[in-house]
Formats: C-alpha cells, sequence, structure tokens
C-alpha cells in the first residue's frame, strides 16, 4: 500500500538508524547495532534477556533457538533481545515475525513449518497468541497414545525434543522488572505447593470477593513455571512464577468470581465489576456481571460456534466438535501466584504470576483431556486455599492472599 505503513509494521520506523548498517562479522550481526537510543533502558533489557537465554533456558553452542514474534514495539524489541543473548550464548537463533493473532486465528504456515526443523529451544513473543495449528486441530498428532493439536505440543510435551518459554502480551516494562528474580527462592516456593497440591485429593478456594469453589484433584499432579526451562521438555512462561494443576474433570463445584483481570477475546482486561461464574460439575453455567461478564460469555459462545463450525468444514476430527463446544465452559486450571515483582496490570501474563492471587482457567487444561478453543484465565484476589486429603485432614495453603 503507497504512502501508508500497514498497521502492524509501524514499529520498524525509527528502530534502525540505518539500512547501510554492517557488522565486521555478518554471521553474528546484532538488533543492538540497529537500535535508536532513548525508547527504554536497552542495558536493562540486555540483561533481563541475558538470564532468559542463559539462566533460564540454559542455551548451549550450537543449539536451533527459534523465536517467534509479532511487528508490535515491546514483543518484537524483546524478541530482538533474546536473538542477540541467544547469539552471545553461542546459539543459532532465527527469529520470525508473523501477523498479531487472537485467542481463535491460525499461526501462519511458513511459523509451523519452522518446526520442521526440530529446534531445540523454541521462543514464543507474542502480542497475544502463537495461534492455532489448523493441521493438528484436524487430525491430532499422536505420540504414545496421546494426541495433540499443534506440532509445538507435540515437540514440547510428547516428543520432548525442545524446551521452550512463551510470553504472550508481555512488554519491555514488565520483562526488564520481572525477569531478574532470584529463582532458587521462586523454585521452593513452587516446589513446595507442588507436593502440597500431588498429595490432595481435592482443594476449597474462598475469597473476600465471593468465590467458594471445591475441585477435585484425584489423578492430577501439579506443574510448576519456575523458571527453569533448561531440560527438553521443560517450558513455561517468563515473567515466571505460579504452580498451577488440572482439575479432575467434572468435579468443580461451585461460585468463581474473578474480581483482578481476565483474558478474553479481545484481549486482557482489569475487572471493574467482579465477574460472578457458577460452576456445577466442572462447568461454567452461569455467568452474571457487568460489561467484563458480557465479554467473557460472548467468548466463550464464539468458542463453542467456532467448534462446531470447524467440525463442519473439516477442521476439527468428525464427532469432536461438540466435545471442544462444551469444553468451552470446562475449567481447566488451578494456578497460584508466585513472583514477588509481579503485579496486576492488565496483562495476564504477569497477572496470573501476582501474589495474593490465584486464577482459574475457563477452557482447555494441561493434562491433554480437555480440549478446547480457548484457554481463558482469570483472576481472584486475596484466596484462602486450602488442600484436602484423602484420609479427611487439611492444610492451608494460602490465607487470605498470604502463603501459609
Amino acid at each position: 500500500m503507497k504512502g501508508k505503513c500497514p498497521e502492524n509494521t509501524f514499529f520498524f520506523r525509527g528502530l534502525i538508524t540505518t539500512i547501510s548498517y554492517m557488522h565486521k562479522d555478518k554471521k553474528t550481526a546484532k538488533f543492538a547495532g540497529l537500535r535508536a537510543h532513548g525508547e527504554f533502558d536497552f542495558d536493562r533489557l540486555r540483561e533481563a534477556a541475558r538470564i532468559a537465554v542463559e539462566v533460564s533456558l540454559k542455551v548451549t553452542e550450537g543449539e536451533q533457538v527459534l523465536i517467534i514474534s509479532n511487528p508490535r514495539p515491546d514483543v518484537a524489541a524483546i524478541a530482538q533481545a533474546l536473538y542477540d543473548a541467544s547469539l552471545d550464548a553461542g546459539g543459532r537463533p532465527a527469529l520470525i515475525f508473523q501477523p498479531v493473532k487472537s485467542q481463535l486465528e491460525f499461526a501462519e504456515p511458513a511459523v509451523l513449518a519452522a518446526f520442521g526443523a526440530k529446534p531445540q529451544v523454541v521462543v514464543s513473543l507474542s502480542e497475544e497468541k502463537l495461534g492455532k495449528d489448523p493441521a493438528g486441530i484436524a487430525s491430532p498428532y499422536i505420540h504414545n497414545g496421546a494426541k495433540y493439536d499443534h506440532i509445538f505440543h507435540l515437540h514440547m510435551y510428547g516428543e520432548k525434543s525442545c524446551r521452550s518459554f512463551w510470553s504472550p502480551s508481555t512488554t519491555v516494562e514488565s520483562f526488564i522488572r520481572t525477569v531478574p528474580i532470584d529463582y532458587a527462592e521462586l523454585q521452593r516456593r513452587c516446589a513446595a505447593i507442588k507436593e502440597l497440591l500431588d498429595r490432595a485429593e481435592a482443594v476449597r478456594v474462598t475469597a473476600p470477593g465471593g468465590t467458594d469453589i471445591s475441585i477435585g484433584l484425584r489423578g492430577r499432579q501439579a506443574k510448576t513455571d519456575d523458571g527453569n526451562f533448561s531440560l527438553p521438555g521443560s517450558g513455561g512462561n517468563l515473567p515466571a512464577g505460579e504452580t498451577f494443576i488440572s482439575p479432575e474433570n467434572g468435579t468443580a463445584q461451585g461460585r468463581i468470581c474473578f474480581d483482578g483481570s481476565i483474558s478474553v477475546n479481545e484481549g486482557d482486561i482489569i475487572i471493574s465489576r467482579p465477574i460472578e461464574c457458577t460452576v456445577e460439575n466442572g462447568f461454567v453455567t452461569d455467568v452474571r456481571g457487568g460489561e467484563e461478564a458480557a465479554s467473557l460469555l460472548r467468548t466463550i459462545k464464539a468458542a463453542e460456534n467456532h467448534a462446531r463450525e470447524f467440525e463442519q468444514n473439516g477442521k476439527l476430527p468428525p464427532g469432536s466438535g461438540e466435545q471442544y463446544a462444551r469444553n468451552a465452559r470446562n475449567i481447566g486450571e488451578l494456578g497460584i501466584g508466585l513472583n514477588p515483582a509481579a503485579r496486576i496490570t492488565g496483562k495476564m501474563l504477569e497477572d496470573e504470576k501476582a501474589f495474593h492471587t490465584c486464577h482459574f482457567a475457563i477452557g482447555m487444561n494441561y493434562d491433554e483431556d480437555a480440549p478446547s478453543l480457548i484457554h481463558l484465565d482469570g483472576l481472584v484476589k486475596n484466596p484462602t486455599i486450602t488442600a484436602v486429603f484423602a484420609d479427611g485432614t487439611e492444610q492451608l495453603v494460602e490465607r487470605e492472599g498470604e502463603l501459609v
């Protein structure tokens, strides 16, 4: 388009000081050499990127590092800093930009094809989402009897051929504030809560905002997002900082009153009027509140409708449309925020890691037995979380948002 720069490309204006820049070694030329001054504290960003690459991912000499991002100011700047840090660590980075993808959109074919190179490290720095895999949704990948509807999930959780972190909707300010933390202490906190949840048969969550819900945990194992993504098959968010678990299917019962922030199809929003969700037998049966509640309900209904349409159009396997539609109301996760530098900002990536919060997700779970087109995290502030064990004994995990 002549005379006008498309919305998703405006970032590059002012980023590059000269198109004739040439590093003395073209193979190790860095984005740092192209960056205009005064946009933000680039030294702090460079240090946070170094920590992500060297401390969290532990990239080593010769490893392929696939970085996927969008041409949007913050995520692109972080992606470029990670590219440079990967070079410094001896890795072989490749950086791909694609248009911004929402909850229900597909990734670009070239992005999905890049997984065919079997990179040892994958980083997703997306303004919203990486994007779905149409081939995987239409005909799930199977590994050792488990089904995966995205090639990334196949490599991460099935084959365990890569390690990764993903940071949807992050900002430079958040990244440089929440990534350089004490990971040894974070890992201790995450492990302690995982041990409790792994032993529990159920958990009850109450909160001043009206939440009062019980979920079963039999047969489930908690996962930790503790910043240690150094082993094949490991991965999580940066900023890191949560222990989370998929509820036993069909067991969640009670009321969730989201009063922090929540993800919807339009993006992440801070909640001004609490969203009250009635949950019966594991599924949301009623949503009440103001405009935020209406937006949540629209997103759920859109996921239900898309699931049925996808099956009709051959984008989902025959007979799976109703399953995906039903799970658009599934309670798929309970997570506990554990990053002391995180706060509620309206960016779920950081919000769900904040102290004094827990979050529930509506939609798909992390145990690959409740597929859905959505996974909508929503925050509950100052929760009291009680683990219930098989012998009937109980143990507090948090009391009014404070770790016990």
